[in-house]
């Protein structure tokens, strides 16, 4: 009677009781004897079935199916997790800004009006336009003690659509009286050379496009208010998402 081993795609090894193996594509067993295909000479060949270790074998060939399989499940899971991150990366609107990832959809994040202050006053910023240069400390402000851009997950993801290519963070804020500081310059006299200071998060990112890149925290976030920001070192000009991490709070539908 002919019993027919399945066929593997990749080799195997067809041991011996002896300990020595043969690298074969292919084997069937025939009475007393086994046939097999064999890789290195590329020809069938016999050997006698009792100088075979058929259950090493097969425990090796059902092992290599077994990681076989497991290993197409994982591809087709990444396949199909890379389909969902186009599909939702291409809801991302063209006009720059920050968009957050809540539950399969993308959430334009209004950008927050900050305030340059001094010892003379606060004075609003605006994109690309710098503030005066006052040697001495300012801080960059939004108003407010909390934000109302409500963020459940201590670990949200945004989508950042960038309309230069400046740095980009997501940083902590310190809440004081009626306000929240984003960042603090040193500005040096004389030199006039500018020192951004800020409770910077570290965060992972990945490009999807040339000026779209989607940013999370490499850890989750504690509860407090942030913000992710884009700016161009020592130019006196930042742009700011704030949003408030509440992982308790339940967001109503």
């Amino acid at each position: 009677m002919l019993l027919a081993a399945a066929a593997l795609a990749a080799n195997f090894r067809l041991y011996l009781k002896d300990g020595t193996y043969h690298l074969a594509r292919e084997y069937q067993i025939d009475e007393d004897r086994v046939r097999f295909y064999s890789v290195e000479r590329s020809e069938w060949e016999e050997i006698p079935l009792e100088l075979v270790d058929l259950k090493r074998t097969e425990a090796e060939i059902k092992e290599r199916k077994a990681a076989l399989a497991r290993d197409a499940e994982m591809v087709s899971a990444e396949e199909q997790a890379e389909r969902a991150e186009r599909e939702l990366a291409a809801q991302v609107p063209v006009e720059a800004g920050v968009y957050l990832i809540e539950e399969g959809r993308v959430k334009p994040v209004p950008q927050a009006s900050a305030k340059a202050v001094t010892d003379k006053g606060r004075i609003a910023l605006r994109v690309l336009v710098p503030a005066p240069v006052v040697p001495g400390r300012i801080t960059v402000e939004l108003d407010g003690e909390r934000s109302a851009n409500l963020v459940s997950s201590p670990q949200p993801e945004f989508y950042f659509r960038m309309a230069l290519p400046e740095r980009f963070a997501i940083v902590r804020l310190a809440v004081k009286k009626n306000a929240r500081v984003v960042q603090t310059w040193q500005i040096i006299p004389v030199s006039e050379e500018l020192i951004e200071e800020q409770e910077e998060i570290p965060v992972l990112h990945r490009q999807l496009e040339s000026n779209l890149y989607k940013i999370w925290p490499a850890e989750p976030l504690k509860p407090g208010e942030y913000a992710v920001v884009e700016y161009t070192s020592g130019r006196r000009n930042i742009q700011v998402w704030d949003f408030a991490c509440r992982p308790e709070a339940k967001r109503k539908p």
